[in-house]
């Protein structure tokens, strides 16, 4: 880590250097604040896991977000409270417009959701601990909330799939890989090209993002914020952000049965896993569908096959299909929106279109400015495609805790569950969202999106029709995950 972040490791809480893999068990614990000042005093004391402690053994660890609501409740000042994002202050199922743009709509409407479709809880505990260890660890953390003036409102639990998704695909291949040695300056030539690493500041307020400027963040004048880091963009301001992040939470409900029985039905049972595969646009393994390239891709380690490829070899869509999930959640594509640092020259060619490769180069925005960290956990018994095709298979009753963060939820969480996931214009298409986690609902009204396309070799798209809706919002939320320091002065 750079000189900087490496003497605040013990102010950043853990989450966003690490997903906590080696402690299988988690629970994630949704209160409301009963009292106070008693819950003032617990989270002043919680005992928090940092950056800083990854260095050492960790059996548990223990994590903490604060909704707006939660901000209120604890009697934090309204303008303190009122500069952090909108988004956040309205809350992920606050705004009609925003369920809409979110795909939150019909069966994933707020009003059907088990928690959160009134408004976030006040606070949020994850809890992490290895097998065996988290149900004492959790009951005592449950009775010492009791004692200090929290209710829990619900429990999230987890389960360990081994790597897999509910579906049956390897998950957590496609991760950004942080700059946190501060190694590249964005804006530079190499931004033309597709890359993995990515800002720090993309994903922790207080640091220079991937435009080089400094995400919007709640800043305090210093007689005000003693306790806390000073400002790097004004350092005669306290900085409330720093070192935190946003954290969006969503309950995500997959009907794997109907996952695996469209396909077979399309498909036959032998070869239901090639059309899976390819709404997914990997292989069960977690493989993609694209070969491996051998040039070297900027945070993409050269033993990392998963993860080192693009799609400029495959505008068409013919290896991977153009709306497929996993192109859609990251579509690999380079180019530096307005070219400020670009030569004369450079600039020019790509404004006449000689350096791209073909027209839908331009189609689809820029990832680096809309990448997030996902740390989710999925819950519910995993059952094997095979099984899940049979008619006499149980519903297994799983899916996924989504959990991402990012330093602009509007920027990035929205815009990918938006401009790509949901989106029926994607990448050029017109009728077809997401084949995982669409909800199949025209959009606009008459607009069909309940389509997959393949295209084949002869260039004629082969047309998927009808698809149900696999997966289902049942909860949701928009939290604030701060540095220790914030976390105390926020409980002041």
């Amino acid at each position: 880590m750079s000189p900087a972040l490496s003497a605040e490791a013990d102010d950043v809480q853990a989450l966003p250097r690490s997903g906590f893999v080696k402690l299988v068990e988690a629970a994630f614990l949704l209160l409301q604040i009963r009292n106070r000042a008693a819950a003032r005093s617990w989270l002043r004391q919680a005992p928090v896991t940092t950056v800083a402690d990854l260095k050492g053994y960790q059996p548990t660890a223990l994590q903490v977000a604060v909704s707006a609501n939660g901000l209120k409740k604890l009697g934090v000042a309204a303008p303190i409270v009122e500069a952090f994002a909108p988004e956040f202050l309205s809350g992920m199922a606050g705004d009609e417009a925003r369920s809409r743009r979110l795909g939150d709509v019909g069966d994933n409407a707020p009003r059907q959701w088990r928690w959160g479709g009134t408004g976030e809880p006040d606070v949020l505990l994850l809890l992490y601990a290895e097998q065996g260890k988290l149900d004492a660890w959790k009951g005592s953390i449950i009775t010492a909330l009791a004692q200090n003036g929290f209710d829990v409102v619900i429990e999230l639990a987890t389960s360990n799939m081994h790597d897999k998704e509910p579906f049956g695909f390897t998950d957590g291949v496609s991760q950004p890989q942080i700059d946190w040695d501060d190694v590249r300056k964005p804006g530079g030539t190499a931004d033309l090209d597709y890359g993995n690493l990515i800002s720090k500041g993309e994903f922790l307020l207080g640091y220079a993002n991937e435009y080089g400027q400094y995400t919007d963040r709640p800043l305090l004048p210093d007689n005000a914020a003693e306790a806390l880091p000073r400002a790097e963009d004004r350092a005669e301001l306290g900085d409330l952000g720093r070192n935190g992040t946003y954290l969006v939470l969503r309950e995500l409900h997959q009907d794997v049965r109907a996952f695996w029985r469209y396909a077979a039905q399309q498909e036959g049972q032998t070869a239901a896993r090639n059309l899976a595969e390819a709404m997914v646009g990997r292989q069960t393994s977690g493989q993609p569908l694209i070969a491996p390239q051998c040039a070297p891709i900027r945070g993409v380690p050269p033993s990392s096959p998963q993860n080192r490829f693009t799609y400029d070899t495959d505008s068409q869509g013919m290896i991977c299909p153009l709306g497929a999930h996993v192109r859609r959640a990251n579509p690999r594509t380079g180019d530096m929106p307005g070219g400020s640092r670009q030569s004369l020259v450079a600039r020019f060619l790509r404004t006449l279109g000689f350096t791209r490769i073909d027209l839908r180069s331009d189609l689809v925005a820029s990832s680096r400015f809309h990448r997030i960290i996902r740390r989710g956990r999925e819950f519910g018994t995993w059952v094997a495609p095979e099984a899940a095709m049979r008619p006499d298979c149980p519903d297994p009753q799983s899916g996924l805790q989504f959990i991402c963060l990012n330093a602009n939820i509007s920027r990035q969480f929205e815009f990918v569950q938006n401009a790509w996931l949901a989106s029926a214009k994607f990448n050029g298409l017109f009728d077809e969202s997401d084949p995982l986690t669409g909800n199949r609902l025209p959009f606009p009204v008459g607009c069909a999106t309940d389509c997959f396309s393949v295209t084949q070799q002869n260039g004629v798209a082969r047309r998927f029709r009808r698809l149900p809706a696999f997966v289902t919002v049942r909860g949701g939320g928009y939290f604030f995950l701060p540095g220790v320091r914030a976390l105390r002065f926020l409980t002041q």
